[in-house]
């Protein structure tokens, strides 16, 4: 049965999960840790992802982003690669490092992303890598020690999170750290992992007797919410999928776009290709890098060769566009 595309939506949660091939371990020692922690810092700042949480298992890891102009698969691509290719160097091995496909299940915010940051958290006691809280509260391989002020990540947004339970940093801290005490005794939780709401209703049974009595949700394996808001979720990135094959189909490519931000700037065309930094240049060049990742979906490895710029110089630009196009109100089509 062929698997569904991952749902890649602007500014959604994302609690990603990625395993070694065969359970095998995909950090062998702290060095290959460090690593893979200065390659996510630098991935997540020059993509504008936000990270609420993580945690490091030797073999698989969990974060939990917000994704920003660009496209989460190109963040994971960027990730995973280089992880891999540093991993294999070191160890002098060869082949896949990860199992097929990275999981990524989309989250309600409001719902979930406080049991998120603590599930996330506790994966340490979970895996007996450390063996309570205290320890916990100082393991450098977990996001949990850079909310409670032990360790420091500037790619980290510890500070949304502390605000979440209190204004004042060090009653928000505590009552954290309760918080995430009180979710020892949960063990594992695999309506946290996916599922849309059956899992997280409490299984299969209780949906059973919730539709004996004609109460009926949706859900999806992909994300991780109310009834509501998967199909929400699952709405809009039908109707996101469809729009780009009707774009496509209409004759949109990247000369299209640069046609039409052409004509917003009063410029030509050929000059949204050429180098340089002109203010009215580098806007043409930022709204056409954010149309083409998100209405055509060109990747930003696409979008750099085109550009003759680095992937992240290209993922800014995207960044800059998007905003760009939201303040001025802007639009690829007269729709």
């Amino acid at each position: 049965m062929p698997r569904n595309a991952r749902i890649d939506a602007p500014g959604a949660l994302n609690h990603i999960i990625v395993r070694g091939i065969e359970r095998r371990k995909i950090f062998e020692d702290d060095t290959d840790r460090i690593n893979f922690l200065d390659r996510l810092g630098k991935v997540l700042s020059e993509t504008g992802t936000k990270c609420f949480a993580w945690a490091l298992i030797p073999n698989h890891f969990h974060l939990l982003l917000r994704t920003g102009a660009c496209p989460l698969s190109t963040v994971m691509r960027r990730l995973l690669t280089g992880h891999a290719m540093n991993f294999n160097r070191r160890h002098r091995r060869s082949g896949q490092l990860f199992q097929n496909r990275y999981k990524s299940i989309l989250c309600q915010e409001d719902t979930y992303l406080l049991e998120l940051v603590r599930y996330i958290h506790l994966n340490p006691i979970r895996a007996r890598l450390v063996t309570d809280i205290k320890i916990l509260d100082k393991h450098p391989f977990c996001g949990h020690a850079i909310i409670m002020g032990k360790k420091k990540k500037d790619w980290q947004d510890d500070a949304y999170v502390l605000k979440l339970f209190d204004k004042k940093k060090s009653t928000a801290r505590r009552r954290y750290k309760i918080f995430v005490q009180k979710g020892i005794q949960d063990g594992k939780r695999p309506e946290l992992t996916g599922g849309g709401l059956i899992r997280s209703s409490g299984g299969w049974s209780m949906i059973k007797s919730l539709r004996r009595a004609n109460i009926h949700f949706k859900s999806d394996e992909r994300v991780l919410g109310d009834s509501d808001f998967v199909e929400k979720v699952l709405k809009a990135a039908d109707e996101s999928l469809k729009r780009k094959y009707r774009l496509t189909s209409e004759g949109y490519d990247i000369n299209t776009l640069a046609d039409r931000v052409a004509e917003i700037f009063s410029i030509k065309p050929e000059e949204i290709f050429q180098p340089g930094k002109q203010p009215t240049k580098v806007k043409a060049r930022s709204l056409l890098c954010h149309w083409a990742t998100r209405e055509l979906g060109f990747t930003m490895t696409e979008l750099a060769q085109k550009f003759k710029m680095s992937q992240p110089a290209v993922s800014m630009s995207a960044q800059r566009g998007e905003h760009i196009a939201a303040e001025k109100g802007f639009s690829l089509t007269d729709e």
